[in-house]
């Protein structure tokens, strides 16, 4: 029998041994699933909106213990863990207000007597869901997927098997059907055998572009929707005009942000000449001040998800700076348990470097030097990832500007790091895939856009 087990990233202590689901018991899940769909479509938006509520309210009431769990099993500061919870209740409360207006029928003037568009669920969809942010990616997609009439199935990365069975128990304790949100306790290699069941309607994946890849070719020899949110190499970039203070504070916290383990985190820091000197003796000791430690400690960060992705990371900065870039903080795995690794800065970052080319998941920042604005967009477009970019400026016009048509990616902010809203459509571009989350964007991807159409 295949087992799962899951290790505190602090102390690298194992934490628990969970048995993986049999054939027959994903079988039996994914029909579950089916048979609650077909009554949970019909149930009024006002129910779903009682229930998606009472979910928030479960999410506040046990924030303790549900921290608890993200900060033990991938190591993220309790502070950020208890932040990443009440996220979790407002994107419920949110939806459970929204989804009746966002889902509404559209009545359209054709040569019918009566023609409308229409918003309705697919069925049973399945979310491959990461680590680094184990509840909120799991919730922005589960509140409008429910709230719309779906049914989920959740996938979780093996290391957060724990936040897997309380998110599930969180819907259950809402009074949703008890097959309305359920966590498969499989492997990767299990996923494409769900995507092919002929029950499965629709996949949504957040995390690597292989992993995306594979789902997004399995998905499509089924011709099955998906909804793919991928790597980033999020460029920021410093303009001469810039509130530097507010520049250094902004980035510094968008790069140690969750030990630097997010896909909008910023990684390629694009400074003017101009200022570049002082923006980075600036930068270099406010990432220098932050604090590493205990993640149930008052902390900045904590240690990395697995000591392997960690040595991944350094192999990265090790490779660039074998290729000319330059260590100016940090660049050393500390003698010390868990999977810890020091806020990071390079500079001289060229094409051809890991620290240039490729997404560097953890607390390591590429600093840039350009001549201008205009060289400065052309690095922050030279990457193959698309998911998040920001610019800072005093001229909120020139910001604008460039944010809405110079900038590519999905989510383009003007002084103020790159963050999800519920609010805002999100999701990105190139390699780092397609279709969006939350906003009324994210509720209507998995629905069948229906024409109706009555003479």
């Amino acid at each position: 029998m295949s087992k799962i087990i899951t290790l505190n990233p602090a102390t690298e202590e194992q934490l628990k041994v969970y048995k993986e689901f049999t054939l027959n018991e994903i079988e039996k899940t994914i029909n579950d699933a089916h048979e609650t769909f077909l009554v949970w479509k019909s149930t009024t938006f006002g129910k779903r909106a009682e229930l998606m509520h009472k979910a928030a309210d479960i999410l506040d009431e046990d924030i303790g213990e549900l921290a608890s769990m993200i900060t033990t099993e991938m190591g993220k500061t309790l502070q950020s863990a208890k932040a990443e919870i009440e996220k979790c209740a407002w994107v419920c409360r949110y939806y459970a207000d929204h989804a009746e207006r966002f889902l509404e029928e559209e009545i359209i003037d054709t040569d019918a007597s009566k023609s409308k568009i229409c918003f309705r669920p697919l069925g049973v969809v399945l979310a491959v869901m990461p680590w680094n942010y184990p509840f909120w990616q799991v919730f922005r997609f589960a509140a409008p997927a429910l709230m719309a009439g779906n049914v989920g199935l959740l996938k979780h990365a093996s290391n957060v098997t724990g936040c897997a069975l309380k998110i599930q128990e969180v819907f259950k304790k809402a009074g949703f059907p008890e097959h309305a949100f359920q966590s498969l306790i499989i492997s990767s290699s299990k996923v494409e055998k769900i995507i092919n069941h002929n029950y499965v309607q629709a996949a949504t994946l957040t995390g690597s572009e292989p992993a995306g890849a594979a789902v997004a070719s399995e998905s499509g020899s089924n011709i099955k929707k998906t909804v793919l949110e991928l790597g980033g190499s999020d460029p920021y970039i410093v303009l001469k005009d810039a509130n530097l203070d507010l520049a250094v504070d902004q980035c510094t916290q968008s790069r140690l942000l969750n030990s630097g383990q997010s896909c909008i985190g910023a990684k390629r820091f694009i400074v003017v000449k101009d200022i570049y000197n002082q923006f980075l003796e600036q930068f270099i000791k406010k990432m220098a001040s932050a604090s590493v430690g205990d993640p149930m400690d008052n902390v900045d960060l904590g240690p990395m998800a697995r000591k392997d992705l960690r040595d991944q990371v350094h192999q990265q900065v090790t490779d660039s700076v074998k290729k000319g870039a330059r260590l100016e903080l940090g660049g050393q795995i500390p003698n010390r348990p868990g999977a810890y690794y020091p806020p990071t800065i390079l500079t001289k970052v060229a094409p051809g470097m890991p620290a240039y080319e490729e997404e560097i998941f953890g607390p390591v920042a590429s600093v840039i030097k350009v001549k201008d604005e205009k060289e400065a967009i052309r690095i922050a477009n030279d990457t193959k990832f698309g998911l998040g970019a920001c610019v800072f400026t005093e001229d909120l016009e020139k910001g604008e500007r460039i944010a809405e048509y110079e900038l590519e990616a999905g989510c383009c902010f003007v002084n103020q790091y790159v963050k999800s809203d519920p609010r805002l459509p999100f999701g990105g571009i190139k390699t780092s895939g397609y279709g969006r989350e939350l906003s009324y964007f994210g509720i209507r991807e998995f629905t069948n856009v229906k024409t109706v159409y009555i003479k």
